[in-house]
């Protein structure tokens, strides 16, 4: 502690007050995101109050854990408790925000990404004391939150308002072009349009084997045959003048080389195609990102993945919170004369660029 410094008691102790505070909310959303995995908030979805003994038989589980859990939601203020009854309920004004039915509003889905990270927190610290980064196979079932989330914040709102942002693309599907998801994960997205436009051509490339696997063997279970999926390092990527129209949801931040895949991908359009990227909403100037709805979590996620993934690989390290300014610059260096912002009502956390080539 500075010994010249004076210190302001009332400030010190609402300081500590806020402290306290994330403890208590960093242990309820390990809590939240077991309760999703578990599925014991869609066991409360129907507003009816129950005890440990019934939410166990209900959802299928260990009484013993659900005792422990529903006491966990009960103090963090997330379920009601009575104590006459010994019985606990989901309001549904929470289970709104909390249970499979409240797609694409289940905000539960992202609080699974908390204990994915905590994983690798001793390999991070090793990485601020020796620099590098920890590589993507340390983060299991990371694609597949990856595409849970992305089912809530793309897939399901793809067509009618991700699509309308980039002018013209829609009657360009219904008549048929060729199209690139680069970054596909689990390819829910291609195969979404694969279904709805079956006159186009569908590609999707990821680094992630498991990914890949998973998006092949469902796009045959569907019966597609205008998709393919294909493990790729993209951080040297380019068919030149192969597609019409390429996409990237939440890709390009983590990237070895995320100038690479921009110049790569300008130069994989044929002339007037179009790339539709979505990528974190906040700003490159950190100041301007205080107080921002999702700014903690951005940079937590930047840190303890996204950058170090991208270090880990000896690439740039751009990390989630490159922020619009830079963003907007890069692609305008990839050799996008024409790039537009757009955001969402349904979609707080992201930026939705719209950029045209010649």
């Amino acid at each position: 502690m500075c010994q010249a410094c004076t210190i302001d008691a009332n400030v010190s102790g609402a300081f500590a007050e806020k402290m306290l505070g994330l403890l208590n909310g960093g242990a309820i959303a390990l809590m939240v995101s077991v309760g999703h995995r578990a599925g014991l908030f869609d066991a409360m979805a129907d507003g009816q109050a129950v005890t440990s003994q019934q939410l166990a038989k209900n959802a299928g589980r260990n009484e013993r854990y659900c005792r422990e859990w529903l006491g966990a939601m009960a103090t963090g203020e997330i379920v009601e408790y009575d104590i006459a009854t010994k019985q606990f309920r989901l309001p549904p004004e929470h289970a709104a925000w909390l249970t499979h039915d409240a797609t694409p509003n289940n905000i539960a889905v992202p609080f699974q990404f908390l204990p994915i990270l905590a994983q690798v927190e001793d390999e991070i610290v090793e990485c601020f004391e020796h620099g590098g980064g920890v590589p993507y196979e340390r983060y299991p079932r990371f694609h597949q939150i990856m595409a849970e989330e992305s089912d809530q914040t793309v897939v399901s709102s793809l067509v009618e308002s991700i699509l309308p942002v980039a002018d013209g693309v829609i009657s360009r599907l219904e008549s048929g072009i060729d199209v690139l998801d680069v970054g596909c994960g689990r390819g829910h997205a291609m195969m979404e349009l694969a279904q709805r436009f079956p006159k186009s051509s569908f590609a999707g490339y990821d680094l992630s084997p498991e990914a890949i696997g998973y998006a092949r063997t469902r796009a045959k279970e569907l019966g597609l045959n205008n998709i393919r999926f294909e493990q790729r390092d993209l951080s040297a990527f380019a068919e030149p003048e192969r597609y019409d129209f390429i996409t990237g949801f939440d890709v390009i931040h983590d990237q070895k080389s995320p100038s690479g895949l921009l110049s790569g991908v300008q130069r994989s359009l044929r002339s007037g195609g179009v790339f539709l990227a979505q990528d974190i909403f906040g700003s490159s100037e950190v100041g301007h990102n205080i107080g921002g709805p999702v700014a903690p979590f951005v940079y937590t996620i930047s840190c303890l993945h996204c950058m170090t993934v991208s270090l880990a690989q000896g690439g740039e390290g751009l990390g989630a919170a490159w922020g619009k300014e830079l963003a907007v610059s890069m692609m305008r260096d990839a050799g996008f004369t024409d790039v537009k912002v757009n955001t969402l009502e349904h979609d707080v956390m992201n930026y939705f660029y719209v950029c045209r080539k010649a």
